[in-house]
C-alpha cells in the first residue's frame, strides 16, 4: 500500500482527518507521522507507553458479519479534485492552485497532456524519505504558505509544508461524509472522539453536523493548525474539545474514567512519538488501541473507524482484528481501501483510481 507522507508533528499524534493522516494520512495522509527524537535527547526508551502493561481484553461472543472488500471511493468533494496521475506522481486541484506531488502508487502514463502538467503554480520537489524533508517550487509566482479551502461545508487552510503535506488527506472525505450523515440523522446528541486529529478538518466537520468533539494530537503544531481552521470558519462556539497528548495515554485515561463516545475516528502513524517521548510501533500496539477503543464506545455507537497508512500489508490484517477486537458487539465490519479517483481537468470527468490506504470501520448494523 501507499507509502503515507508524513505528516508534520504526527507523534503519538491523534491524525485525516483534515484532514493521517492527513495529505498522506512519508512522513494523516492528509494524515508527518513520526519525528525523530532530537539527537540531544538522552532519556532511555522509557517511554513506550504505559498503556503495554494493560492486558488485552479476553472476548467472547460471535464475531460480527463482515463485508470485504470494500473500495470506498472519492471524486473529491469541495474545492478539491485529483486532476490527473501518473509518472509516480499526481496533479491536484486546491482550491486556487494546481498542485504536482510525488505519487508511488501512479504507475501508469498521465493521461493530461504534458502542458496541464507544466501549467501548474505548485511542485513539490527534494528528499521524500521518511525522514527527510523536501521543498517547493512555484512555477508561475511566489505563493503565501496557506491559502483559505472549503470541504463539506467547513473552512480550512491549504498550507505547503516541507513533509510535502497540504493540510488535509482528501481520500478521507469519504469517512467524514459517512460521519457526517451519522450525526445528522442520529436524532440524538452524539460523542464523536478524533484520535491522531491532525489539522482539525474532520473534527470541524461532526461538530458542524452537531456532534459534540473531542480532537486529540500529540502535535502542538497540528493543535495550532486546528484552532486556526476553526477561527476561519468562525466556528469557535462549536463543542471541540482540543487535546494535546499522547494518544494511548488519552485513551487509557478515559477508559479508567468511564468516559464513553458514539463514534470514534482513528488514523493512526505507523511509527511516532507522543509530546514526552512515549513511542508508537503500529504493529505492536494496534490490537491494544483498539481495544481501549472498543471499551469506551457508547452502548448505542455508531462506528468505529480505523485507517492505516505506510504498512506493508493486507486489508485482512486490520480487518481480522477488528473483527475480533468487536466480538459479541454484533454489528458488521466493513474493510478494504480507499481511493480517489481522477476526475479531470473539470472535476466532473472519472479517470483510474489510485488507491491510497487501508481502512477497516465497524458499524452496529
Amino acid at each position: 500500500m501507499k507509502q503515507r507522507e508524513r505528516r508534520p508533528g504526527a507523534k503519538t499524534t491523534a491524525g485525516p482527518s483534515g484532514g493521517r493522516r492527513a495529505d498522506a494520512r512519508p512522513a494523516r495522509s492528509e494524515k508527518p507521522t513520526a519525528k525523530a527524537a532530537p539527537a540531544r535527547d538522552k532519556r532511555p526508551p522509557a517511554a513506550v507507553p504505559a498503556a503495554i502493561e494493560r492486558p488485552l481484553t479476553v472476548r467472547t461472543g460471535d464475531r460480527p458479519a463482515e463485508r470485504v472488500p470494500v473500495i470506498l471511493e472519492s471524486t473529491g468533494a469541495g474545492d478539491f479534485h485529483l486532476i490527473d496521475s501518473g509518472n509516480g506522481q499526481k496533479l491536484e486541484q486546491y482550491g486556487p492552485y494546481r498542485i504536482v506531488r510525488p505519487e508511488g502508487q501512479a504507475l501508469w502514463q498521465p493521461s493530461q497532456p504534458a502542458h496541464v502538467w507544466e501549467k501548474v503554480d505548485a511542485v513539490f520537489t527534494g528528499d521524500t524519505d521518511e525522514e527527510g524533508t523536501g521543498r517547493w517550487r512555484f512555477p508561475k509566482e511566489a505563493l503565501g504558505e496557506t491559502w483559505p479551502l472549503n470541504l463539506l461545508g467547513v473552512d480550512f487552510f491549504g498550507r505547503f509544508t516541507s513533509f510535502r503535506h497540504v493540510g488535509v488527506f482528501p481520500e478521507q472525505i469519504v469517512h467524514w461524509s459517512w460521519m457526517k450523515n451519522q450525526v445528522e440523522s442520529a436524532g440524538r446528541p452524539l460523542k464523536v472522539l478524533n484520535l491522531f486529529g491532525y489539522t482539525g478538518v474532520a473534527s470541524l466537520v461532526a461538530a458542524a453536523a452537531g456532534a459534540e468533539v473531542t480532537h486529540v494530537d500529540a502535535s502542538k503544531k497540528a493543535i495550532g493548525w486546528a484552532r486556526e481552521n476553526q477561527a476561519l470558519g468562525r466556528m469557535e462556539k462549536l463543542p471541540i474539545r482540543w487535546i494535546c497528548e499522547d494518544a494511548m495515554k488519552f485513551i487509557l485515561r478515559e477508559e479508567r474514567r468511564g468516559s464513553q463516545y458514539d463514534i470514534i475516528l482513528t488514523d493512526p502513524p505507523k511509527f511516532g512519538r507522543g509530546p514526552n517521548g512515549e513511542v508508537w510501533h503500529l504493529f505492536e500496539h494496534l490490537p491494544l488501541m483498539l481495544d481501549i477503543c472498543r471499551e469506551i464506545l457508547s452502548p448505542r455507537a455508531l462506528g468505529l473507524v480505523l485507517t492505516a497508512y505506510s504498512i506493508r500489508a493486507s486489508f485482512y490484517s486490520i480487518h481480522e482484528l477488528m473483527r475480533e477486537t468487536m466480538r459479541g458487539a454484533g454489528g458488521v465490519v466493513e474493510s478494504g481501501e480507499l481511493v480517489i479517483r481522477e476526475a479531470g481537468l473539470d472535476g466532473k470527468t472519472p479517470g483510474r483510481a489510485l488507491s491510497t490506504s487501508l481502512f477497516s470501520r465497524w458499524v452496529p448494523k
